[in-house]
């Protein structure tokens, strides 16, 4: 009798480790916007299944940006939720306009070997952006080791983590989780903190879904997520994909990357607006992009140059000397990167090189 009983407790021991492993989430979208925050990234139950397989649960749509923000050179995963019954109004320039209790959900990680995904990945944390009535709350949650859930930081953080590159190349990178403060810094609009990827003219592109391929903002239209969208203003409303040669010209995929990734704060509205370096495609004033313009202020990080942008000369120009810097008192993005983005470096060197 002792030996069956020993067997039992063997056997509910096991299962309770593989539960734990697996952490399945298989319960209902749960969002409260009057309680604290959930501690544990897995009691909101936007994932079903094994939370690390990130299989989205019902309602939850997963979407991707033309050009997307370069976070030393993570993968994302991006979902995006609302109650049920709601749906965000369709901006033909800004972020559409989310309802209240709306998640934007962005998972960051890296696959062990970028040549072949299929190795497997290392999930370092999952950012929420949280819709409340007249303002957005960001919260990160931090994965562990052993890939079965996230817990909350306010402080952020750093880990190591390692990876094999496109090249072949092993990295070793200390990755950065932000704090509170670090993301109003980025998110910042007129003072206002507000999502920077879900505009019109970065989410103009099919995706595959489970149920077949479709343009975003047409899927989005259908589930009942935007609003007042219409296809035929928008045919030619995107940006350009930075790194694919053929899908537009040499300028325009330099002019999207700046954009999305340094628009958020080098715009009129944003928390280097007193550059005089404005980097929205709106804007068609080639001194606003930097061309001859001294800086307002650079000291040391000029790199002893005099102007933002020289045309024909890319190491004369002080916007190629920040991006290909790692010193944080240098560096452009001061955010999101410790590493150089080589292949950006390269387009806006070619960009610069052929300026007449």
């Amino acid at each position: 009798m002792k030996k069956i009983s020993a067997v039992l407790v063997f056997i509910c021991l096991s299962c309770l480790l593989i539960f734990n492993q697996c952490k399945v989430s298989d319960g209902k979208v749960t969002v409260d916007l009057n309680a604290k925050p959930f501690e544990k990234l897995s009691d909101y139950h936007f994932f079903k299944g094994a939370l690390k397989d990130l299989i989205p649960n019902d309602k939850v749509l997963p979407y991707e940006l033309i050009t997307a923000l370069f976070t030393d050179y993570a993968h994302k995963s991006r979902f995006v939720w609302m109650p049920e019954g709601t749906s965000a109004k369709y901006s033909k320039d800004e972020v559409v306009d989310f309802p209240s209790g709306a998640v934007l959900i962005k998972n960051f990680y890296y696959p062990h070997d970028f040549r072949d995904e299929s190795k497997g990945r290392k999930i370092m944390e999952t950012r929420l952006l949280i819709k409340h009535a007249d303002k957005w709350d960001a919260l990160t949650y931090v994965w562990n080791d052993e890939q079965t859930d996230a817990e909350l930081t306010i402080v952020g953080d750093t880990k190591k983590v390692s990876f094999t590159n496109l090249q072949g190349e092993k990295l070793n990178l200390d990755y950065s989780y932000p704090n509170k403060n670090q993301c109003k810094n980025c998110h910042n609009l007129n003072n206002v903190q507000v999502p920077i990827g879900p505009k019109v003219r970065y989410l103009n592109k099919d995706l595959k879904y489970a149920d077949g391929t479709k343009n975003q903002l047409e899927k989005w239209t259908e589930v009942g997520y935007l609003s007042g969208y219409k296809k035929e203003e928008n045919l030619t409303n995107k940006i350009a994909d930075a790194f694919d040669e053929k899908s537009a010209t040499l300028e325009e995929r330099a002019k999207s990357y700046l954009e999305v990734n340094c628009a958020h704060c080098h715009r009129r509205e944003g928390s280097a607006n007193t550059t005089g370096l404005y980097l929205m495609l709106s804007d068609k004033n080639p001194e606003s992009w930097g061309v001859m313009k001294s800086p307002v202020a650079a000291g040391r990080a000029s790199g002893d140059n005099l102007y933002d942008v020289v045309p024909g000369k890319p190491d004369e120009s002080i916007l190629l000397y920040r991006m290909s810097e790692n010193d944080p008192e240098i560096r452009m993005p001061e955010l999101g990167r410790s590493v150089q983005h080589k292949e950006a470096v390269e387009l806006i060197r070619q960009w610069i090189t052929a300026m007449k």
